[in-house]
């Protein structure tokens, strides 16, 4: 839709021009009585011109209107995406034909008053009368096919005329060999022309753009139209002054020969130049308000589309692609991912009637996370092609696309998609700063990754399913609430939910019913005190004892010092591969998220009453899991788990009775009664 501003942009003029309305720099005294006099010339028709195709030829003759062609230095600035320069051409033709009438007329008034040196505001209004029914962009753009159609002529003859003999003659008419002669001291002069022809350029753009602004977020009675509106009259009337200045310089250059262009070089670019600032001054103002409404835009546009989000997903589709399109590629790009399997770039199409598990993070992801969700995703597709599997994952790097986006960051999205070998959305930009909120409104992203799950048909059937993933892998697809609450159905509070698959040497210790302390901290001195003290109880006790060191959810250093003492010394067994200890604790909290999402945190679970004890013990220190086989016993904090075992002859009378197990329980939980150690926990804002 185009915005009706610039065809109403008479009223404010005709009724008032003061200060208060407009900006003042462009409302003195002289400047008011003139605009009185060209808004009398204003009475639009409503005849409306859509003048970028023409304005594109426009620009295309004066950029390649020098001395030297191949070295073009004409270069406007507009915000403006490229148009297509065919399309551009065959939509001009057509314009002209109701056109040319008009800039021929033009065309011919301006040569004759600048040739019998008319005045210039005089002139300005001539044009101005026969351009009355035209709104002010059109205008403008009239002129300057105009002035175009001389100055060109002018220069296309300078450039071939040494090569073509009908040129010759024509430019010989017209001077233009005794103008190249000498066009070394006339280089001042073709300077300034040639910086007042771009800063007209510039302006008409800027006031075209304004046209383009879409009436249903830009109304013509908020303020900064308003003032808009209220300028542009100005910057057309000024801007029709340059192009009559540039047009009187070809005239006399032509009619009164080199030797007068010279003599009077001085005093023309001088007056050049101040056409040049006085065009510049009024550009920057309306280049301020066109930022503004375009801003204004841009956040309306975004409301608008974060309010439609999750209208989207509540729609039926046939398939993902509508989903994806808008999610992925609003820009409608012909090849937005990154397969990284082949390494190469692929349409949406590859996604079309997929599972499609959107991996939302920033550039942050760590190596554990990455290695953790690589191997996951391998086995998914392990007994069969790529199609085979029951998903697909899309990672969306979302990334903040202010001026602190470097090219160490465009280096790191390279990194990172070219590790993965799922696909990727091939650059963050492609991912629309509206769709980024909308994620972060119906998501609830932040920092922290997330794996949003979309079936076939588009619908979400998971949020975050990344807790899932890590602690069922893909056993937990198609990671729905209604397969997370089953998967829990199914599990019970012991040694395999903790490790998993991670460690076939754990599990092999579960299958031989062996005596097992799982235990975790960065207090070394703890560590070398327990595990000595521990290997004496299990030797007088009689028990077949293992240990294995889990590290620590956080301080990571701290947990790798305490890594290579307990390895040097051989104090226990433990993870040399840091990522298996990352997955513990991610996997534990993940627990505890899942029981929250479902609603199940409560204190009267016990499966969540342990798995709140090892997390917040872990945030307290030192610390101890005691199992037989698949079992768990007990988990005590260290100081208890550590008496405990100090406390050995006390209780060991006990063991005759009631077993190693049970005693070592019923003792620990007896101090761990008396000791009323305090829980607490650590959520994340990120964690949603």
């Amino acid at each position: 839709m185009n915005n009706p501003v610039v065809h109403q942009m008479a009223g404010p003029m005709q009724k008032k021009l003061s200060a208060n309305e407009g900006n003042s720099i462009f409302t003195a005294s002289d400047d008011n009585v003139i605009m009185r006099q060209v808004i009398d010339t204003h009475l639009p028709d409503g005849t409306d011109v859509d003048v970028k195709p023409l304005l594109l030829v426009i620009q295309d003759i004066l950029k390649h209107s020098t001395i030297n062609a191949d070295h073009v230095e004409l270069d406007v600035h507009t915000d403006g995406e490229k148009p297509d320069h065919k399309s551009h051409q065959t939509n001009v033709v057509l314009m002209l034909n109701s056109l040319s009438h008009i800039i021929d007329k033009l065309a011919s008034e301006m040569a004759l008053r600048c040739l019998t040196g008319g005045d210039g505001h005089a002139t300005a209004l001539a044009l101005f009368h026969s351009m009355g029914n035209f709104h002010w962009d059109a205008k403008m753009v009239l002129t300057l096919a105009a002035f175009a159609l001389n100055y060109g002529e002018f220069w296309l003859l300078a450039q071939i005329y040494s090569s073509n003999q009908l040129a010759k003659s024509m430019a010989i008419l017209k001077q233009v060999p005794a103008i190249m002669e000498h066009s070394a001291p006339l280089k001042p002069r073709f300077d300034s022309l040639q910086k007042l022809i771009l800063s007209i350029l510039e302006l008409t753009h800027c006031i075209v753009e304004f046209k383009g602004l879409p009436s249903m977020y830009v109304t013509p009675d908020m303020p900064v139209m308003a003032s808009a509106i209220n300028t542009i009259p100005t910057a057309a009337y000024w801007n029709i002054r340059g192009i009559i200045a540039c047009a009187t310089q070809v005239v006399s250059l032509t009619s009164m020969g080199h030797e007068y262009g010279i003599s009077s070089t001085e005093l023309q670019s001088w007056e050049l130049s101040t056409l040049t600032l006085k065009i510049n001054h009024i550009h920057e103002f309306l280049r301020q308000q066109l930022e503004n409404c375009r801003r204004i835009v841009g956040e309306k546009k975004e409301v608008e589309f974060r309010r439609s989000f999750n209208h989207l997903f509540e729609t039926v589709h046939i398939d993902n692609m509508k989903i994806l399109k808008v999610l992925i590629n609003p820009r409608n790009d012909v090849q937005p991912l990154f397969d990284g399997s082949s390494k190469k770039r692929v349409s949406l199409e590859v996604l079309r009637r997929r599972n499609v598990l959107l991996l939302i993070s920033g550039l942050d992801m760590s190596h554990e996370e990455l290695s953790i969700l690589e191997e996951i995703y391998s086995e998914s597709r392990s007994h069969g092609t790529r199609t085979d599997g029951p998903y697909e994952i899309v990672w969306m790097p979302i990334v903040d696309p202010s001026p602190q986006y470097t090219n160490a960051m465009d280096v790191k999205v390279e990194e990172m998609r070219n590790k993965m070998p799922w696909y990727s959305v091939y650059h963050p930009s492609i991912v629309d700063s509206a769709v980024v909120k909308s994620i972060g409104d119906r998501w609830h992203f932040r920092n922290k990754p997330i794996l949003v799950v979309l079936d076939t048909q588009g619908r979400e059937l998971s949020p975050n399913a990344m807790h899932m993933m890590w602690i069922w892998g893909s056993n937990a697809f198609p990671f729905t609430s209604s397969k997370e609450e089953l998967l829990w159905k199914d599990e019970t509070w012991r040694l395999e939910l903790l490790v998993s698959g991670m460690d076939p040497n754990i599990l092999n210790w579960v299958t031989q019913d062996k005596y097992i302390f799982l235990y975790g901290g960065d207090d070394v001195e703890w560590i070398c005190k327990f595990t000595t003290t521990a290997r004496a109880v299990a030797t007088a006790a009689g028990i077949p004892l293992e240990m294995a060191y889990v590290g620590k959810s956080k301080k990571k250093e701290s947990a790798h010092r305490a890594l290579a003492t307990i390895s040097v010394e051989k104090l226990s067994y433990c993870w040399q591969e840091t990522t298996l200890m990352w997955f513990f604790w991610a996997r534990l909290e993940s627990m505890l998220y899942s029981k929250i999402q479902l609603k199940k945190a409560d204190d009267l679970d016990p499966m969540m009453q342990q798995i709140k004890k090892l997390l917040s013990y872990d945030k307290d220190g030192s610390w101890a899991l005691f199992c037989r086989g698949s079992k768990i016993l007990t988990i005590g904090h260290g100081s208890t788990i550590m008496q405990t075992l100090s406390d050995f002859d006390m209780w060991k009378e006990d063991t005759r009775s009631k077993g190693f197990d049970l005693s070592f329980k019923d003792y620990h939980d007896k101090l761990h009664v008396a000791a009323n150690k305090c829980c607490r926990f650590e959520f994340p804002i990120a964690a949603g």
